[in-house]
């Protein structure tokens, strides 16, 4: 008897086993995925701040800049990658010499020719500097209406060859505000003595 359990186990576990069928699901074709990218920032790295802070003298407004080595990220190791579009505006924080904060200017676009292939990391690379002057220029405030307290707020927009761009408001916290990714598409030029 019980060899015959045994026998009816194994011959009934055999045609379950031959009556299943598998699927095959199609696995998810990453060629025809959304492409994104970002920008990030080599160096300097200042903290998990989704803003980056740099400072600018009152006095040599020529001479002091904010400067970054940046890396442009695509999945195609930055095939996709046209440019990176740099605007500006003035934030006057010391209303005794009057209120002149202005809006968003375009200060300067840094195209993917600019960039070079970085040994190491394959993703093409940029120093980017902006001098207080040159955020003066773009933005048409007088140096006489700068004090210090004021500031300069510079945001990115990468854009890529298919017509997409990638700002701040488009991109997740984890690429904004993290270590890894340190990309914030904005910084700040402080003003000080």
């Amino acid at each position: 008897m019980r060899y015959i359990k045994q026998s009816l186990s194994i011959l009934f576990l055999g045609a379950m086993m031959a009556s299943c069928e598998t699927q095959m699901i199609e696995p998810i074709d990453l060629e025809n995925l959304e492409q994104g990218g970002y920008i990030r920032t080599i160096s300097p790295l200042s903290g998990t701040s989704a803003v980056r802070n740099f400072n600018v003298s009152k006095a040599n407004m020529a001479g002091t800049k904010m400067e970054i080595v940046a890396e442009a990220v695509t999945p195609d190791k930055g095939a996709l990658f046209a440019s990176y579009d740099l605007v500006v505006k003035f934030v006057d924080t010391t209303p005794a010499n009057g209120t002149k904060t202005t809006t968003d200017v375009a200060l300067k676009s840094i195209p993917a020719s600019a960039f070079t292939k970085d040994a190491t990391t394959g993703y093409p690379r940029a120093t980017i500097s902006i001098t207080g002057a040159e955020a003066l220029a773009a933005t048409k405030v007088a140096a006489a209406d700068v004090s210090v307290g004021d500031r300069f707020d510079v945001t990115g927009t990468m854009k890529l060859t298919n017509g997409k761009s990638f700002t701040a408001t488009n991109t997740g916290a984890n690429i904004t505000g993290g270590d890894f990714y340190a990309s914030p598409f904005a910084y700040r030029l402080n003003v000080v003595q």
